[in-house]
């Protein structure tokens, strides 16, 4: 079974959420100004959803986390 980050590229699978979250940004905002050609607009447009579903891959796993705390501290209580 593969995980999400196993489909992304080398360098989107090593973004922390931070580098990830801000190329998007800036990704989506080139995207608004209009790119030159389509070709360029394509490219950006699969930049951004390597780059969104490696951020989603980070909140996802951050809430695993969060929710095995609470489980833990409930059990505990």
């Amino acid at each position: 079974m593969t995980s999400p980050a196993d489909e992304l590229p080398a360098d989107v699978a090593t973004l922390s959420f931070e580098q990830a979250r801000d190329e998007l940004v800036r990704v989506v905002a080139e995207l608004e100004q209009g790119a030159p050609t389509l070709e360029q607009s394509l490219a950006l447009w699969t930049r951004g959803e390597q780059l969104a579903a490696r951020c989603e891959e980070w909140l996802l796993g951050a809430k695993r986390r969060l929710d095995e705390a609470r489980a833990a501290r409930a059990g505990d209580e």
